[in-house]
């Protein structure tokens, strides 16, 4: 990708949104010397392991093109991340993917213990929550329409939850791509997707911008998934921040390994132009959304 103005800028604003959220999650997240102490070391371990703060990033991003302040925009994203994050720490589990290496340090059962983690995972999802429902700085019936909205991408049927149930059920048989798109929709997109409503609603979008917005952030969602399963074969540990060649170890079902690597690099090609294209519906200023798309098509971890 050339890298214009416009893309570097939007690089500029992922990097800057990191130190805000961060900052933020420190002044949310129970300290260390909190009772009980190991599970809060175990949360503030998974939360301030060096993450991109992508999904709070997007947040921001839409909110601010549509008008919103970051002071009503924070604590949401930070829920995101917290429940990004304890989804991460339940996914590293022996019971689930058995990973040891995450965000490029151990993972959090590891560092700790498996009870420690399950506790800690719970502990982020239920903070998450009571994050926006005790935001002031937002009108009550908004707090409940974004809890409704992050519990359903977080749960199931149409959530996480369900993607997470569903790859594991499709590991070591053949999946077709349409069963592969419906888990990433799932699994990854449904909490990038609703990353970008948050933002849009709590800057009050309209139904009609709030459509162009769905379909832009579940675009995304796909093409995060999709450019996050060809990294999976061709970066290095050190690249990714986890071990790489898990997916083929575990036999999961990816699109390299339905479609081969140079037909995976064309389907990223195809969803990052659904992706811009949704944008061309809404009048607000699009550059920034679009430059996204960009460096998520092109990210290198």
């Amino acid at each position: 990708m050339v890298n214009t103005p416009i893309a570097s800028d939007a690089r500029e604003f992922l990097a800057s949104c990191r130190p805000l959220i961060d900052a933020e999650l420190d002044q949310l997240l129970p300290k260390e010397t909190d009772e009980p102490t190991r599970i809060h070391k175990a949360i503030r371990w998974s939360v301030f392991a060096g993450g991109k703060r992508f999904r709070p990033a997007l947040l921001l991003a839409v909110g601010q093109a549509f008008g919103a302040t970051n002071e009503h925009l924070i604590r949401t994203a930070c829920a995101l991340e917290m429940i990004h994050t304890y989804s991460l720490i339940h996914d590293d589990l022996p019971s689930m993917d058995d990973d040891e290496l995450r965000r490029g340090r151990a993972t959090c059962h590891v560092k700790f213990d498996e009870a420690t983690a399950i506790l800690a995972g719970d502990a982020l999802q239920a903070l998450a929550f009571q994050t926006i429902a005790e935001d002031a700085e937002l009108d009550a019936s908004l707090r409940v329409k974004l809890i409704s909205e992050i519990t359903r991408a977080a749960g199931t049927p149409f959530g996480m939850v369900a993607g997470q149930a569903l790859d594991l059920a499709a590991e070591s048989r053949a999946v077709s791509g349409e069963e592969l798109e419906r888990i990433h929709q799932h699994k990854t997109g449904a909490l990038i997707r609703a990353a970008g409503r948050c933002g849009a609603m709590i800057a009050g979008a309209t139904e009609d911008e709030l459509t162009a917005i769905t379909e832009y952030a579940t675009n995304l969602g796909l093409l995060f998934q999709i450019t996050d399963d060809l990294l999976d074969v061709t970066a290095t540990a050190e690249d990714l921040g986890k071990t790489p060649g898990k997916d083929e170890r575990s036999r999961k079902a990816t699109y390299p390994a339905i479609y081969g690597i140079e037909a995976t690099r064309e389907r990223v090609e195809i969803v990052h132009s659904a992706a811009s294209d949704a944008l061309k519906q809404i009048d607000k200023p699009p550059e920034l959304m679009r430059a996204i798309v960009d460096i998520i098509s092109r990210r290198k971890s």
